[in-house]
């Protein structure tokens, strides 16, 4: 992880400053929120539409100048499909891949031979948790989510059954460990050891993964309506033979391995000192980027699941196969990126700025502050990253003028944040727009479940880490 992550989202979250007074700026929040989900939810408006509108609206009222108004807005819209694009769309061609080869089929039989079908949601959940060590929360999801639509088609019931206890083990993930970004540049802003951050997370979010990313998931899911798995990714090809477990095991874990490289090589320049002009760090580095393992996984599995299995025999059918998995995400794409357009102006108002702000002053202790601001943060711009890592910079001087602090109180402190960045997940997270479209969902079903999910988590999350920092040597 670059040591120049932390900088660059403290200064993306600070870039613009609004004239306006605070309660102004928080009526306005308030307000745009209240808008949004009105036109998506009774005008139903499409949410793409929806989200640009109110973030052009919001930005005017709000004081954002014309001549930085477009800006603003492309920033936000362009910052985050820089990332998710390429994400979701080589996740797309893989998934897709995948799921017409037979594969997901194949991995579905397998999962649910272990562990039984009762358990199926368990054994989803259970390889999300290990998937998504790595892996950021939209590319392990866009990945699993074929081998979730097979068991959820095979065992029948709503695919919320089994979506949703995959989605809060990724949610956990993301959140609390390291190398997530997050932990990663709230641990180095606050000078908390990464390894230890990594072992806390862990001690508090395995048990917080079981009762609000599993448990919850499970009561959520059948509290819900029957939603029937959408046809996004295709269905399996019946014109050539199911491929071996071990082959899609391996492509699956291929992007897994290949992250796992980059990072490596981030921590042996960081940590360790390493050359990082050197060849070898290069290359890991460039193979360890996430969009370049997928690319390099889905070309794989062209060739592999498509291309051997037809003896070279394929005509259009790779091309037709790309166009069909990238066509039903052209929507989810743009909704993601607009969902990023909308933080981005409730961020460049200075909304949350002034919320910590207030905060920050009110004598709370440390580790509540921290959770306290980062839920603030989250709440106004939706980021849970650059909640982390602004909260954590505003705390920054009040942990270094506390040097009573142990490293395993620094590290519950780093942990804190972060449970508190991901909570409340709503309309201006793009996670939220991701998930709730690739699920088929509602964003009133969203807003039940991902957002009950999520502010599980990082509540139980908190609680528990509190618990370590009181009884910390």
């Amino acid at each position: 992880m670059s040591t120049s992550l932390p900088a660059a989202l403290a200064a993306q979250a600070a870039e613009i400053t609004s004239p306006r007074s605070t309660a102004f700026l928080l009526t306005t929040a308030v307000l745009a929120i209240a808008l949004l989900l009105v036109l998506i939810i009774k005008v139903r408006l499409h949410a793409f539409y929806s989200l640009v509108i109110v973030s052009l609206l919001t930005a005017l009222v709000a004081g954002i100048p014309v001549g930085e108004l477009v800006d603003t807005l492309v920033a936000g819209f362009g910052g985050t499909l820089g990332t998710v694009a390429l994400l979701v769309g080589f996740g797309a061609v893989l998934g897709r891949i995948i799921e017409t080869s037979g594969g997901a089929q194949v991995l579905a039989d397998t999962l649910v031979s272990r562990f039984g079908e009762k358990r199926a949601p368990l054994a989803l959940s259970v390889a999300s948790l290990l998937y998504g060590f790595p892996i950021f929360l939209d590319a392990a999801f866009v990945v699993m989510l074929p081998i979730i639509y097979t068991v959820a088609r095979r065992l029948g019931g709503s695919l919320l059954l089994y979506a949703l206890p995959s989605a809060g083990a990724f949610l956990m993930m993301h959140a609390l460990v390291p190398p997530h970004p997050g932990p990663v540049a709230a641990s180095e802003i606050l000078g908390a050891d990464v390894g230890l951050t990594l072992i806390v997370g862990l001690l508090v979010g395995l048990p917080t993964w079981y009762v609000a990313g599993y448990r919850l998931a499970l009561v959520l899911a059948r509290r819900t309506p029957f939603f029937p798995v959408p046809e996004l990714l295709g269905t399996p090809s019946s014109d050539q033979p199911r491929p071996r477990f071990g082959l899609v095991l391996f492509l699956l874990l291929l992007p897994l391995v290949l992250i796992f490289c980059g990072t490596a090589s981030d921590t042996a320049v960081t940590s360790y000192g390493a050359d990082e002009d050197s060849p070898l760090i290069q290359v890991l580095q460039l193979i360890g980027a996430t969009p370049v393992a997928l690319l390099i996984t889905s070309v794989l599995a062209l060739l592999l699941l498509v291309v051997r299995p037809n003896r070279g025999k394929v005509g259009s059918r790779l091309e037709d196969l790309v166009d069909d998995a990238l066509a039903p995400v052209c929507s989810i794409i743009l909704i993601t990126g607009a969902g990023g357009m909308f933080g981005r102006v409730l961020t460049a108002t200075g909304i949350g700025g002034a919320l910590a702000d207030g905060l920050d002053a009110a004598g709370l202790p440390l580790i509540l502050a921290g959770f306290v601001i980062a839920i603030a943060l989250r709440v106004a711009q939706g980021s849970a990253t650059v909640a982390g890592t602004t909260a954590a910079g505003l705390l920054a001087p009040a942990v270094a003028a506390a040097p009573e602090l142990s490293a395993l109180q620094l590290a519950c402190i780093t942990v804190a944040i972060t449970a508190g960045a991901i909570s409340f997940s709503h309309v201006n997270d793009s996670g939220f727009w991701l998930v709730g479209r690739f699920l088929g969902l509602d964003t009133a079903t969203t807003l039940r479940t991902w957002s009950v999910i999520a502010t599980a988590i990082g509540f139980m999350a908190f609680g528990l880490v509190w618990i370590v920092y009181t009884v910390a040597p």
